[in-house]
């Protein structure tokens, strides 16, 4: 059986959003399920369009994920080179071949004349054709002209591995332009051209490519080539289903989830779900679960949503499922900055205190600040509280003094503090929302913290009583 050989061919014109990532991802496990090869190839033709540190960044996100590649400019290999802007000589060798097949030819036209030929089509209400203006006696190409195919309109019928059976008419096909007259070759012509001569075999691409296969099976024809097989993906749409993903309906950059502190395996998790499911309820996925399992059969043939809130879920799934040692090493450049003057063991024991409500990493800053710095006694947070807004300040104090007496001559561990913590509930009469609330507030003045048992026992004793008298002094 032939050596299965998958690619991904982005332009280093932009970020590596969600829909392209999903899209290497799963050429990349269609090729490591067989034991194929899995290509990265730069697509950088469109010379206006490309963005300085575009390759650098798609190569960094790709390395993120934990998607590796088999060749590439990076590592080269013996398809190579991996750029489409060092292969322009193999593109032109294969433009004189269709020249001399009868199979291209020089475009003579000027855009001011192709404008008039559009005009005229609008006039007579009938879709615009450039082989309908194809010149009889066309010059010969000096690569400074555009160079298009001589198409042969005709039906296509062909299978999608995702979608089934699709077809269109003739009306589809025309004489589209194969090298500009830059020198620099369309999309349209240089990756089927790369994808023959790297023995690609699957070629895994989004829908918005769809209606342009027509015209690629009209040039593997022209070239004398086997179309490898196509597999073509849903879009993923904003999570109102009505339009495909926008930057403006949170189609960020796959570096910047990272830089939040997301993991690369609740992301590839995520982007796998996308549109494929393994037929179970099952939600959640390892690398190694899905090299296993994916299945190109399997993949919908309707859109898939971004759900932006089912990717935190399955962040913080996998960060409670995470050893803490290596959810520590993960979570380095993410606390706040007075934990340097820290030593590791504190920083574990507050590092496995919030990991269960931890959805991800740059969420650290937030929930531990108070473990680092004393915080600023704020009035707001008793304000906004429903519980605690309607409690006389002076209750409040009183419910202060208590505690802060009875844990004067503890030993300050977490079952001291728990039981200190329930004779107070007695003692006090109140409710625990009420007095365990303005006793995380008076040592934390933070909206949200861990246990309060367990926060008191690592800021330890004498921190604890300083920080509630603190906040008597603030609300007498």
């Amino acid at each position: 059986m032939p050596e299965i050989r998958t690619r991904f061919a982005p332009s280093p014109t932009g970020f590596m959003h969600v829909g392209a990532a999903r899209t290497a991802l799963f050429a990349w496990l269609v090729a490591r399920q067989s034991d194929g090869k899995f290509i990265l190839r730069i697509e950088d033709t469109d010379k206006a369009r490309e963005v300085s540190g575009a390759e650098e960044h798609i190569i960094n996100s790709l390395k993120w994920l934990g998607i590796d590649w088999d060749e590439g400019p990076d590592i080269g290999g013996k398809y190579g080179p991996y750029r489409q802007s060092e292969r322009l000589a193999v593109y032109n060798t294969w433009a004189q071949k269709l020249i001399s097949n009868g199979k291209a030819y020089a475009d003579p036209y000027s855009p001011k004349e192709i404008e008039h030929f559009r005009s005229l089509a609008k006039q007579a209400k009938q879709p615009f054709l450039f082989r309908n203006h194809r010149p009889d006696n066309p010059p010969e190409w000096d690569n400074k002209t555009p160079l298009r195919l001589k198409s042969t309109p005709k039906t296509y019928e062909w299978q999608d591995k995702v979608i089934g059976k699709l077809s269109s008419g003739p009306e589809v096909i025309d004489d589209f332009i194969l090298i500009k007259s830059d020198g620099y070759p369309t999309y349209n012509f240089c990756h089927i051209i790369d994808d023959y001569l790297m023995n690609i075999s699957y070629i895994i691409r989004s829908q918005e490519f769809i209606s342009s296969v027509p015209k690629y099976l009209n040039l593997y024809e022209a070239l004398g080539f086997t179309p490898p097989i196509m597999a073509t993906l849903p879009f993923v749409m904003a999570i109102d289903g009505n339009k495909k993903l926008g930057k403006r309906d949170g189609a960020k950059d796959i570096l910047d989830y990272s830089r939040d502190g997301y993991l690369p395996e609740a992301m590839m998790n995520f982007l796998a779900t996308l549109g494929w499911n393994d037929g179970t309820e099952n939600e959640i996925f390892s690398k190694t679960d899905l090299v296993s399992g994916f299945s190109l059969k399997r993949v919908q043939k309707s859109a898939a949503r971004f759900d932006e809130k089912r990717l935190l879920w399955m962040d913080g799934y996998w960060l409670r499922n995470m050893d803490c040692s290596e959810l520590y090493k993960r979570s380095d450049s993410h606390w706040p900055i007075n934990a340097e003057k820290y030593d590791v063991s504190y920083k574990k024991n507050i590092l496995g205190l919030i990991q269960e409500r931890l959805k991800y990493l740059g969420e650290i800053p937030a929930l531990t600040s108070f473990f680092f710095e004393d915080p600023r006694p704020n009035l707001e947070l008793i304000k906004s509280n429903k519980k605690l807004k309607n409690i006389d300040k002076t209750d409040l104090v009183s419910y202060l003094k208590t505690t802060c007496d009875s844990l004067t001559d503890i030993e300050f561990n977490i079952d001291s503090i728990s039981q200190i913590l329930n004779d107070l509930l007695i003692k006090t009469g109140q409710k625990p929302a009420i007095l365990f609330g303005i006793i995380r507030l008076a040592t934390t003045w933070s909206p949200a913290s861990p246990a309060l048992a367990d926060t008191l026992q690592i800021l330890g004793k004498e921190k604890t009583l300083t920080r509630i008298q603190k906040s008597i002094d603030f609300l007498s």
